[in-house]
């Protein structure tokens, strides 16, 4: 009975000990992707916006030719 306690009690220090890595882990990789998806965000924001289509004419009107 004393050992399937000790196993128990062991058991339950490794999973708390394996969640805490996880914590650990998660929280830096939600940095890393919080820090990437910035670094996108400031290059989407400095790419010029592309053209309009036409409003007139036969050319542009149908089909975007910049795409």
């Amino acid at each position: 009975m004393d050992t399937a306690v000790n196993a128990a009690v062991g058991t339950a220090l490794a999973l708390q000990n394996f969640n805490q890595n996880q914590d650990a882990q998660n929280s830096l990789l939600k940095k890393s992707l919080d820090g990437q998806a910035s670094h996108i965000e400031q290059l989407m924001s400095s790419v010029a916006p592309s053209p309009t289509l036409a409003a007139s004419g036969t050319v542009g009107t149908q089909i975007n030719t910049y795409a």
